[in-house]
């Protein structure tokens, strides 16, 4: 008796989710919600019950997915787009999940929260992001470029961006694997220096510089970039790929002052970052298993911060488009190596990823998220060529 009456209480939630006909199925139901042929079924192999559903959508989906109670018959990325489309009408309880949704932004919270995601293995991230261990926007310049070919496209036209010369120094803040730095060292000849909170990548890229003989040209630190100032260090250029996501709403500012910092008069700074239209939290379920203390910033705001740093904008582009299809490369990646990933972790873990994957590429998809890079100069530089160089 209790199911049935939890059975029809989801039938009732669901019910508004009806901008595309689909399926609710139950162990003895089925249920169409919206009008037509239904594209996808969601098979509901428990309930759930209705106040998780009110306390948090998201979490309450998305935890019945990772645990099997909940399975996708038909195309999990279209049923994402379905109904990540309509997360307006997803419920949320903001007092019962205020540690979730606003997490302490210290140093040692942040490092703990980076290293929960980065810090999983190296062996697990090289099964499925491509031979540049690049965990970043892809830029397809061509229709059929390869996910590699696309990430050294996305690396070569940051550094062309950057307009390096010979004997430049340059920063990357949040260094990744170290690819980029090595691509600037090895084409530019650029004195390169990385930051990361990940012990993982701390040492895969001391490896790499090490297997490129790069000992001359590259050096990488385990640093928080509140650090930066103190360090005593200045260079030419300074780049951040896919690290503000992990800063923090009220620390934006703080992060530009400190590249602020370290920049050179004149110089260069590109910033590659998630971005919305709107100051919103992060999805509740993501920053719960996914990337705990993750916040995507508006474009305004990072835009506001940088005018007073003397930052002057150069240009901005979007290239939400070129995510989408990486994330749908990685998640095809992902399922190919799905005996190798099941070795390391269990069932519920792979279904978090895959789910974490093709949430991001139906979000990106929809226009809830956009990847923005930012250049600007510090203070005026009229010695850039007139017209877009890169």
């Amino acid at each position: 008796m209790f199911d049935k009456l939890e059975e029809k209480a989801m039938v009732h939630f669901f019910n508004k989710f009806d901008k595309n006909p689909f399926l609710l199925k139950f162990k003895d139901n089925q249920y169409l919600v919206g009008k037509g042929e239904p594209t996808f079924v969601v098979d509901f192999k428990k309930t759930i019950p209705i106040m998780d559903l009110l306390n948090s959508t998201s979490i309450a989906l998305g935890e019945a997915y990772m645990n099997g109670d909940l399975t996708i018959e038909g195309n999990l990325y279209d049923a994402l787009i379905h109904f990540l489309g309509q997360m307006d009408k997803f419920s949320l309880n903001e007092t019962l999940l205020d540690k979730i949704i606003h997490p302490s932004n210290s140093k040692e919270s942040q490092e703990k929260q980076v290293q929960s995601h980065y810090d999983i293995g190296n062996d697990f991230y090289k099964l499925w992001l491509d031979e540049t261990m690049s965990y970043s926007c892809a830029y397809f310049k061509n229709e059929d470029d390869t996910l590699y070919q696309a990430q050294v496209n996305k690396v070569d036209y940051i550094l062309s961006k950057l307009y390096l010369k010979e004997g430049m120094s340059l920063l990357d803040i949040g260094c990744g694997w170290g690819f980029l730095l090595i691509e600037a060292a090895k084409k530019y000849k650029v004195k390169g220096t990385g930051i990361t909170l990940s012990r993982e990548q701390y040492k895969e890229f001391k490896s790499r510089i090490q297997k490129e003989h790069l000992e001359d040209y590259l050096t990488v630190e385990l640093m928080d970039y509140r650090d930066l100032p103190k360090w005593g260090k200045t260079f030419d250029r300074v780049v951040s790929v896919g690290m503000l996501e992990h800063v923090g709403r009220e620390n934006y500012q703080l992060f530009n002052d400190c590249i602020n910092a370290v920049l050179k008069d004149k110089g260069l700074y590109l910033l590659h970052f998630i971005s919305q239209l709107k100051e919103m939290e992060t999805d509740s379920w993501m920053k719960k298993y996914i990337f705990p203390g993750g916040v995507i910033p508006s474009l305004r705001e990072i835009v506001s911060s940088m005018g007073n740093d003397d930052f002057h904008i150069l240009d901005i582009e979007n290239l939400r488009r070129h995510y989408e299809k990486t994330l749908l490369c990685w998640a095809d990646n992902f399922h190919n190596h799905l005996d190798k990933i099941s070795e390391m972790f269990d069932e519920k873990f792979i279904r978090m990823w895959d789910l974490y994957l093709n949430a991001c590429a139906a979000n990106f998809h929809i226009g809830g998220i956009d990847l923005h890079q930012i250049l600007v100069t510090k203070g005026v530089n009229n010695e850039l060529p007139l017209t877009r160089w890169y």
